[in-house]
């Protein structure tokens, strides 16, 4: 059976569209998170269908940098939908308003990439490919992307847009409150980067207690 006749394949392809899109329809620029992590997702996934057609395979390459992937763009939807939106519905601004197209591109870059990528990784192979020690290098990238946020406006403080998200900026709370707010951050990223590995352990556990019984 050809590559092209499985839906992983037109799966990734959508994946690709949603975070192309998002990125196209939108003003934003690279200094934020959620921009950074789907540029992530749309390579990623660009090379994952071009593997999956050149070797003729459903399953998806570079398992790890897949997971980073996976995390980066969860924490993307996460943060948007809890902490920017506070849990306010996105669907009204699609229809109405003035920033119909801005809304778009939000709403794929917070909502439809998210879920998508979440799907694949349940749904897809290759299964059971994270490891926990995979975590520390994951996180490398949202802890290095505040760190260098604040170390960018400290050496530039008339750089455009310094603080793209309030929880990074210390101008009225000060530092130490910003450190605060990484640090509740980091535990809950080390929290979301465990389900995932777990998420991608789950299935396969679940098989192996059910195949003795079944048999």
């Amino acid at each position: 059976m050809s590559v092209w006749t499985r839906p992983a394949l037109w799966w990734r392809l959508a994946i690709v569209l949603s975070a192309g899109l998002g990125l196209i329809l939108g003003t934003s620029s690279l200094v934020y998170f959620t921009v950074q992590s789907n540029v992530v997702v749309l390579g990623y996934f660009t090379g994952a269908v071009y593997w999956m057609v050149r070797r003729d395979t459903t399953d998806a390459p570079a398992p790890r940098l897949r997971g980073a992937a996976v995390l980066y763009i969860t924490i993307t939807g996460l943060v948007a939908h809890i902490i920017l939106n506070h849990g306010a519905n996105p669907l009204p601004g699609l229809v109405s308003g003035p920033d119909r197209l801005q809304n778009w591109s939000s709403f794929f870059l917070h909502y439809v990439s998210p879920v998508m990528v979440m799907l694949d990784w349940l749904c897809l192979k290759p299964r059971n490919v994270s490891h926990w020690r995979d975590l520390p290098l994951w996180l490398s990238f949202p802890l290095g992307y505040a760190a260098i946020t604040e170390l960018r406006a400290a050496l530039f403080p008339h750089f455009d847009n310094k603080y793209p998200y309030f929880f990074l900026d210390p101008t009225q709370n000060g530092y130490a409150w910003v450190g605060g707010q990484i640090a509740q951050l980091t535990v809950e990223f080390i929290a979301l980067g465990a389900t995932v590995v777990a998420l991608d352990r789950l299935g396969t556990t679940i098989r192996r207690k059910l195949r003795p019984a079944a048999g």
